[in-house]
């Protein structure tokens, strides 16, 4: 029986609990498919489950969501993908994918075929990021072209990718960032960028039909005001949402989204690459045994775009 590498953990805590491991590889089931991993993203999430357990529970267990790879083998009824297929996706959050790893099996119909215009690193480094903004923007938010939008931390993985994909749909805008991260911002596309750092963006922006919480905190509460009546403020931290409801008191609509699985969303972000619309920043990329490494980069804050890992 072959078998292949993959990063695991047998206990909660720092980024030391990741270990490299061997373990049989897996076949796909029907309706599946084997991918062997070309890149895997990195994402906050990872972190703090490695933390906590999140929503894996106690491991053992190995980590990821994020994939871009090669089809190996195809499971029984899978007719969208072929042995030899570049594909990314992904699959099962937030349910254990397993992405840290040489070897995943999934869902056949939680991939989609990898833009050409995409290496496998950066295509890594878009399905989680992408679908959240793209399910928090499009399916929740409902952003039409002429509206506007406020992006919190627009510099970050999510950020950075709802800034594109905003004006991808004919938006107008603003993104929250330090001062040294206002010319990649404006290069992403917005039309105007705060320093959260030197002011309160609550002081300067007004008016928005879409303030988009990437951060957590209060932050989502502290949009409130800044949103047009009838408007919306859609977060990814659940926790942000009881506090900005309140603050809303049926004047806007708030929402918390936890990303999901999601072809049609997929398809649609592969469009947008395809169409030089949307492109994926890279902060650091590096092997996979070096993912203790990559928790420790994503944990100090400081990244710009996202860290991929290289199996």
């Amino acid at each position: 029986m072959s078998r292949t590498r993959a990063i695991s953990q047998t206990t909660l805590g720092g980024p030391e609990v990741l270990t490299a491991i061997t373990r049989p590889t897996p076949a796909p089931g029907p309706t599946e498919v084997l991918v062997r991993v070309r890149a895997a993203g990195v994402n906050p999430v990872d972190a703090k489950t490695r933390r906590t357990g999140g929503r894996l529970g106690e491991p053992p267990f190995v980590l990821g969501w994020d994939v871009s790879g090669v089809v190996e083998a195809v499971g029984e009824g899978v007719t969208v993908h072929r042995p030899g297929d570049e594909v990314f996706g992904m699959p099962l959050f937030p349910r254990e994918a397993g992405a840290y790893a040489e070897h995943v099996v999934a869902p056949a119909r939680q991939f989609v075929r990898k833009p050409d215009a995409l290496d496998h690193p950066h295509a890594a480094a878009l399905p989680l990021v992408g679908l959240t903004a793209w399910q928090s923007l499009v399916d929740t938010a409902g952003l039409r072209a002429g509206q506007r939008v406020l992006v919190h931390a627009a510099a970050g993985g999510v950020g950075h990718v709802a800034v594109q994909i905003a004006k991808a749909l004919g938006a107008h805008v603003t993104g929250t960032a330090s001062a040294a991260k206002h010319d990649f911002v404006r290069g992403l596309g917005a039309d105007e960028v705060v320093d959260y750092t030197a002011v309160d963006f609550a002081d300067v922006v007004r008016d928005v039909d879409v303030a988009f919480d990437t951060v957590g905190g209060d932050v989502a509460a502290r949009s409130v005001p800044v949103v047009r009546d009838g408007g919306i403020v859609v977060t990814i931290l659940a926790p942000a949402l009881p506090a900005a409801a309140d603050a809303a008191a049926g004047r806007v609509r708030t929402a918390a989204v936890l990303c999901e699985p999601d072809r049609v969303g997929m398809l649609a972000l592969a469009d947008l690459v395809e169409r030089g619309l949307l492109r994926t920043e890279l902060d650091t990329v590096l092997p996979l045994d070096r993912a203790a490494g990559a928790h420790e980069l994503i944990e100090s804050g400081r990244t710009r775009g996202k860290i991929v890992l290289l199996p």
